[in-house]
């Protein structure tokens, strides 16, 4: 991979870099990778797993280069003081890429042969009966191997060791079985599906008093954009890929597509298909893509379950793919001398409130830059998290959310915020939705703030909604990956009319898009605002 022999995305090649990184200086940081480790793990797959299925049934599991490279990785990696390094591990691969005979495989090693007294392993889902089937083909392969056969007994959809409490059991999130945990491994499979982290929390937190346990999740993408667990564990990852996070104790590797990449060129799909000409065919892939490119259901299915592309509900709007260009981060100070336009939606009493600035190019810079200002209730954070399932809490202790002091709306603390931003920046007009606004506008005008009120209809708001899909697609809107902003992009569902009109719609998005609805506003005024000539005060339009 790094001598670029192999194509891969950029994600899978940080995690690579990542990997020849520490064993060049991980011993500084106290770790050590060790061949012998490595080598029990890769041996024990040929030596005792069997296929159950299909043409390889009884034949040994022979590891694919890439999935021997990641778990020599995943299981050759210790701390000095002996100990696993990796305790949570995260991939993510398209679908076909051999994910259930390795997960049967890891699970029966973690079980029966990484040398834990009483291991306590477990195949997890959503639902015991999910966790089941995944659970099937752990049981399938030890029934085809004539030594694994001789040291588990399986009973009641569960595998034992006799004269040991070593147990490798299903585990829903439905069960009454989810207390008392003592874990030493667990197999979650399609983490994408899972709908809350009640059943990663439960897990997590029953595997602290084991020294070498291990939480091993591996998913394709999905269609849920809206900060689940699985989008929460995927972005840990990548935050630490890119080098803005350190934990040396979480791994993983994401096989996908490049954000540049057209999914229609046959060349890219092995960036998300490493098994492809093994448990991946070509021709296959052609005949779903030719499906794809013309049923726009069937297109959202192979971009995510065959590309491992995460995507929206097939009406959603803004493509993420497409939004992430605009990530890379810049300085704030460098915005100081460009004049900006204000977008306000203001929440009710405890919800998520957006203050954004908007900064038409300049001679020097052809982009739309964007800066964020996210509010929401400090005392209302915990109900927002479990309401809306997105990571409030930490997104205020990364600085992308303010946090007010108690549980309502904290309008003069917004108040000062704006009027802070305006002595910075040279802000020309601030749009505005009436509703609940109408105090804190007045407050801003006499403060000398050019407030301009813009209907929520499709006068107000189609103009500046198409003016911000064209600039997302020629990725000339740059916003910094605050990842606010981006879950409201990945929510937002369109309200059209006969004319082909469109406008943002709260009522039909999943879940919030105030960033979005605020954004839009200061579109409009800086399409058709900026004139010197107007007073500060509340404008109507």
């Amino acid at each position: 991979m790094l001598r670029d022999e192999i194509s891969v995305c950029r994600l899978t090649r940080l995690a690579v870099e990542r990997h020849y990184r520490d064993l060049a200086h991980g011993g500084a940081r106290g770790l050590v990778f060790r061949l012998d480790m490595a080598s029990h793990v890769l041996s024990f797959f040929p030596r005792f797993c069997r296929h159950s299925k299909g043409e390889w049934a009884g034949k040994p599991v022979d590891l694919a280069d890439w999935q021997a490279f990641w778990l020599a990785v995943e299981f050759g990696w210790y701390n000095t003081t002996g100990k696993r390094r990796f305790r949570t591990w995260y991939e993510e691969v398209a679908r076909k890429n051999g994910k259930s005979t390795k997960l049967a495989g890891l699970g029966i090693y973690l079980f029966a042969a990484d040398g834990e007294p009483g291991a306590e392993v477990y195949t997890a889902a959503t639902k015991l009966e999910q966790a089941k089937i995944t659970h099937n083909e752990a049981q399938m392969m030890v029934g085809q191997s004539p030594a694994l056969r001789q040291l588990v007994t399986a009973q009641h959809e569960k595998l034992f060791i006799a004269g040991t409490s070593c147990k490798y059991v299903p585990l829903g999130a439905d069960a009454n079985t989810s207390d008392g945990l003592n874990v030493h491994g667990a197999i979650i499979d399609e983490l994408h599906a899972h709908p809350n982290r009640l059943l990663w929390d439960v897990i997590d937190s029953g595997r602290g008093s084991r020294r070498n346990s291990l939480m091993h999740a591996i998913t394709t993408a999905g269609f849920d954009q809206e900060g689940s667990i699985c989008l929460e564990q995927r972005q840990y990852l990548i935050s630490i890929l890119e080098g803005t996070l350190e934990d040396d104790s979480f791994g993983g590797v994401i096989y996908t597509l490049d954000p540049e990449d057209e999914w229609r060129d046959e060349s890219a799909w092995c960036k998300a298909n490493p098994n492809l000409g093994v448990s991946v065919f070509l021709d296959e892939l052609r005949s779903q893509a030719r499906k794809a490119a013309g049923v726009p259901a069937a297109q959202f299915n192979f971009l995510t379950k065959r590309l491992n592309l995460w995507t929206q509900q097939i009406d959603a709007w803004l493509s993420l793919d497409a939004w992430d260009k605009g990530s890379e981060a810049f300085e704030e100070s460098l915005l100081l001398d460009r004049p900006c336009f204000g977008g306000l939606d203001l929440a009710s009493t405890t919800d998520l409130t957006a203050w954004i600035l908007v900064f038409p190019p300049c001679p020097r810079d052809p982009h739309w830059r964007v800066v964020c200002r996210f509010f929401v209730p400090e005392d209302n954070m915990p109900l927002r998290e479990r309401k809306d399932r997105v990571p409030y809490q930490l997104w205020a202790q990364q600085g992308h959310i303010i946090a007010t002091p108690g549980n309502v709306v904290d309008q003069e603390m917004i108040r000062q915020q704006i009027l802070a931003d305006a002595d910075v920046y040279d802000l020309r007009e601030v749009a505005f939705d009436e509703w609940n606004s109408a105090k804190l506008a007045t407050e801003l005008g006499e403060a000398g703030i050019l407030m301009v009120k813009i209907p929520q209809n499709f006068g107000g708001l189609s103009t500046p909604t198409k003016h911000l899909e064209g600039l997302v697609l020629a990725g000339r809107l740059m916003h910094a990956g605050n990842p606010v902003l981006r879950w409201n992009a990945g929510n937002v569902v369109l309200l059209r009319d006969t004319n082909d009109n469109y406008r943002p719609n709260k009522k039909k998005s999943r879940d919030r898009i105030d960033g979005i609805v605020a954004l839009c506003m200061a579109l409009n005024r800086a399409l058709f605002g900026g004139e010197d000539e107007m007073e500060p005060g509340i404008i109507l339009l």
